[in-house]
């Protein structure tokens, strides 16, 4: 096994272990690669695609590496209500990248979440878990400006 993938050693090599073994790859790069899915098919002694169908089921798992910047747009009600969307579409039009994909430099990825727990602020975003909120297009390419600049 390749030396990058040590750490699943550290968990039971049976099959029902999958999804931890895909939270710890995940955890060590941020997504689940290419590679990582060959490694851990390996590991258990399992095809590939069976690796692929664990992985596309559940949305928790990331297929794509994230930016350096990770923007999270709340979706939950209070920020849809107040419109989330338009967040996303004034990032996406920016960055000129959709949710659950990272721009060409890797500087930015997008991604929309459910919640992030600061509807009196609606509508919200975070990048790399510092939050803003009451946001609205002139705010949000202020703030994309100034991470771009980093």
């Amino acid at each position: 096994m390749d030396s990058n993938y040590d750490f699943l050693e550290k968990i039971e090599r049976d099959p029902s272990n999958l999804i931890k073994a895909l939270q710890a790859v995940q955890g060590q790069a941020g997504y689940v690669s290419d590679e990582a899915i060959c490694a851990v098919s390996e590991y258990f002694g399992i095809p590939a695609v069976e690796v692929e169908g664990v992985l596309s089921f559940y949305a928790q798992f990331k297929r794509v590496k994230p930016g350096r910047f990770k923007i999270a747009v709340c979706d939950g009600t209070a920020c849809h209500i107040k419109g989330s969307p338009l967040i996303s579409e004034w990032i996406s039009a920016e960055l000129k990248i959709k949710p659950g994909e990272t721009d060409e430099r890797g500087h930015f990825s997008l991604e929309t979440v459910a919640c992030l727990g600061c509807c009196s602020l609606a509508p919200v975003m975070s990048i790399n878990g510092r939050v803003f909120g009451k946001l609205d297009r002139k705010g949000t390419v202020k703030i994309l400006k100034e991470y771009a600049a980093k």
